[in-house]
């Protein structure tokens, strides 16, 4: 149980989705992904989706995260309608707004942990003073400063993990995206790594959206939404 309300009820929705559709085609033949979701989320809210394997999980975190655009329906984020935006100015928005965390981390090879957590800075266009203040906090509160000039390669699953959830949190995104962050994680460090995600967003005031199959995010979670057959269930609030 959450010990803060992380939605203002009486808000406009941070994100609202309606008639949110989706589809793929595979040896010719149309495959229904996602068919009509409805889904308001307000902000500093932590929202949590389960689902199968291949249930859609990941093919509406492509839609939030704005990496995919919709078959029909209508998407706002933040008041912009992301659904009408071209290829240029969804890669800016994303840029300026999305946070994302996956499951692989995602971190470039031949970037040190500070070089990592600067460059969503650098591409945001913070100067050079700026961006290092923000990424000595950041691996201050991780503890993690002294692993500031190591490649990802010599971080343990778990250490670079942690870096993917300060990334995805360094430029102060509205909205943060987690597809399945645990899912390459022990049991014990996936808990450490859920309950970073926990602290540090609700810390930031960040929204957030973790698609996963684990069960073990439901005591951190607002709001939890099981997606079958392309629709989503509500569980209620935890």
């Amino acid at each position: 149980m959450r010990t803060t309300d992380r939605g203002a009820r009486g808000s406009a929705p941070l994100v609202a989705a309606r008639r949110l559709g989706k589809s793929y085609f595979d040896g010719g033949r149309g495959h229904t992904v996602l068919a009509g979701i409805d889904l308001d989320i307000r902000a500093g809210e932590l929202v949590v989706i389960l689902g199968r394997s291949g249930s859609g999980k990941s093919t509406l975190l492509n839609l939030l995260g704005v990496m995919d655009h919709p078959d029909h329906g209508e998407l706002s984020i933040a008041g912009t309608r992301v659904d009408r935006l071209d290829e240029d100015r969804r890669s800016l928005f994303r840029r300026r707004h999305i946070g994302f965390v996956f499951q692989s981390y995602n971190l470039l090879p031949t970037l040190t942990v500070a070089e990592n957590l600067s460059l969503p800075l650098e591409l945001n266009g913070a100067d050079a003073e700026t961006a290092a203040a923000r990424v000595a906090g950041l691996l201050s509160e991780l503890g993690l400063d002294a692993r500031a000039n190591a490649f990802p390669d010599q971080l343990s699953g778990g250490e670079q993990q942690r870096i993917a959830v300060a990334r995805a949190l360094v430029h102060r995104p509205t909205l943060v995206i987690a597809d399945e962050p645990t899912g390459n994680l022990d049991l014990d460090t996936g808990r450490q790594v859920l309950q970073l995600l926990d602290t540090l967003t609700r810390a930031e005031g960040r929204t957030l959206v973790m698609a996963t199959h684990s069960r073990e995010v439901m005591g951190i979670a607002d709001r939890i939404l099981t997606i079958v057959d392309g629709r989503l269930l509500e569980q209620g609030r935890t």
